[in-house]
């Protein structure tokens, strides 16, 4: 028996050929010759392909390189700015600690120093540090003197001198005072004394008393630099001596030294007795410098005169 035939593979046309058929079957006769073109234009169409070809690489390239600059600045920039606000703030926080610093050392060294002043022993008074002057005739300076050390051991700043000064002005014969921080541990009292200008009998003693007729001290005699005031010492002749103190207090020394005795009628009828003997009548308590005055230059003028009247220092009169 015989096999069956093999069946024949078909041939498949040649690629040349084929591509060559259905070119000519697809695109119609070409002429036969076309007018050759100039080469000018060639050349033209060859550069305008190649930098057509040649722009999209370019165009990509010059935007890739934008892009770039682009998104690389403004990270720069930020980074530069949030270290300057950095910076800032720790300038900021670096002043404010100084400051801080600077108030705690000022208030601690005034802390030390009010300390020091008003509780330390440092500044605290001392008793060979006191000083007290102007205390005259009328004013015991120990009696003085105790008032003020009673305070010794504090220290200044705390003393109350205010009231250390109306302790002392209650003392006899004081009339004024000033109490004064001797810095740093003492204390200086400057007194203003009140000094008795006349003595006034008074029973069987005789009281001192100041131009404003207050008492500083009494005597069993007359002191003999002091004139006598034969005045009594009640409210009736009040006035009658204080006419008669004011003329006294007005007197200069080498004078009121020549007075002997002092008399008042009445506050317009103040008359002297001088040593010598002489009368002099005053009058009352006005015009006394030129009543003063006039008597000095009388006493040189009509030294045999034993009356001197100035009552009316212009007319004045002498016998």
């Amino acid at each position: 028996m015989r096999p069956p035939p093999r069946p024949r593979t078909p041939q498949r046309p040649s690629s040349a050929s084929g591509a060559g058929s259905a070119r000519s079957a697809a695109s119609p006769a070409r002429p036969a010759e076309r007018p050759a073109r100039p080469a000018g234009r060639a050349v033209e169409r060859s550069a305008s392909s190649a930098a057509s070809a040649a722009s999209p690489s370019s165009a990509a390239t010059t935007s890739s390189a934008a892009g770039a600059a682009g998104t690389g600045s403004p990270g720069r920039v930020s980074s530069a700015m949030a270290d300057r606000l950095a910076e800032r703030s720790a300038m900021r926080r670096h002043r404010s600690w100084r400051l801080v610093v600077a108030v705690v050392l000022v208030l601690a060294l005034l802390g030390g120093a009010g300390w020091v002043a008003g509780w330390s022993e440092l500044l605290a008074l001392e008793r060979s540090e006191v000083s007290v002057s102007g205390a005259g005739t009328t004013v015991d300076a120990d009696r003085v003197r105790e008032v003020v050390e009673a305070a010794a051991g504090t220290p200044l700043l705390r003393i109350d001198t205010g009231g250390m000064r109306r302790e002392i002005l209650g003392l006899r014969g004081v009339k004024d005072v000033s109490v004064q921080r001797s810095w740093p541990q003492g204390i200086q009292v400057l007194l203003t004394a009140r000094e008795p200008v006349a003595a006034v009998p008074d029973g069987d003693r005789y009281v001192l008393l100041d131009a404003e007729g207050v008492r500083v001290g009494s005597r069993q005699k007359a002191p003999r630099k002091l004139p006598v005031v034969s005045v009594p010492l009640d409210e009736e002749s009040a006035d009658s001596l204080r006419a008669a103190l004011a003329v006294v207090a007005a007197l200069p020394v080498e004078l009121a030294l020549e007075v002997e005795q002092v008399s008042a009628q009445t506050q317009d009828d103040v008359e002297t007795v001088l040593r010598d003997g002489v009368s002099v009548r005053w009058g009352g308590e006005t015009s006394l410098p030129l009543k003063v005055e006039v008597v000095q230059t009388l006493r040189e003028v009509a030294a045999d005169a034993g009356v001197i009247d100035v009552s009316s220092p212009e007319l004045p009169v002498t016998r």
